[in-house]
């Protein structure tokens, strides 16, 4: 009896402690709350992107994204902002890539902008432009052909978000993913309706403010 109830006591000390470690965890991972005039967008920063997640923090608490623009928005893709409000588009550095599959462009995936692959083959971000997927749901037609042109296959997890909540799917593989919305998916959508010219730039300035919630 006295052994049946010293197992029973570590399996519940091993339970809370599990318990505890997952919430220590989730509390671990940074969130960033973006303020726009159509309300807030809540990103978690992803803690095996270190060199993004860091570099984001950095420039939120440095004021870099105050008061600048999203300055480029395509309903059923995407939204994007990065540059300094002087007019700065980048801080003047890159950051190496940190391309995980496990990360994909999913509605509401945060990644890093970059130049293209003929100027840029490592894939390197930019040091301040971001994007956060706003996306379309594709059919699994859609996804064939996806997997043919980039020379790939989609998990099953990852067919089942894009033929339902939507994504970027072309775009994996090809940037680096270094956090998701965790609120404000309406305000994604909200933002991506704007009017906008021929170079998708809003016609009347969107602006943000970032800051780092506390938990």
């Amino acid at each position: 009896m006295k052994k049946i109830i010293m197992t029973a006591v570590a399996i519940l000390v091993a339970f809370q402690f599990t318990a505890m470690a997952q919430t220590s965890s989730q509390k671990s991972e940074t969130r960033v709350q973006i303020t726009t005039d159509f309300g807030n967008i809540i990103v978690k920063l992803y803690n095996d992107t270190p060199m993004h997640r860091d570099n984001f923090v950095k420039l939120v608490k440095g004021g870099w994204y105050n008061n600048s623009p999203f300055h480029r928005v395509i309903n059923g893709f995407m939204i994007q902002g990065g540059g300094n409000d002087d007019g700065r588009q980048d801080p003047g550095y890159t950051i190496d890539s940190e391309i995980l599959p496990k990360y994909y462009h999913k509605k509401g995936a945060l990644a890093a902008a970059r130049k293209g692959d003929q100027v840029n083959p490592q894939k390197k971000s930019s040091g301040s432009q971001f994007y956060i997927v706003q996306g379309a749901a594709y059919t699994n037609d859609n996804l064939n052909s996806f997997e043919q042109r980039l020379g790939k296959k989609f998990t099953e997890e990852q067919r089942k978000v894009y033929t339902t909540v939507g994504g970027a799917p072309h775009l994996d593989g090809a940037y680096t993913v270094f956090g998701e919305v965790v609120s404000g998916l309406d305000v994604v959508d909200k933002i991506a309706a704007v009017e906008r010219d021929a170079s998708d730039k809003p016609l009347k300035p969107l602006k943000m403010t970032m800051k780092i919630l506390e938990y």
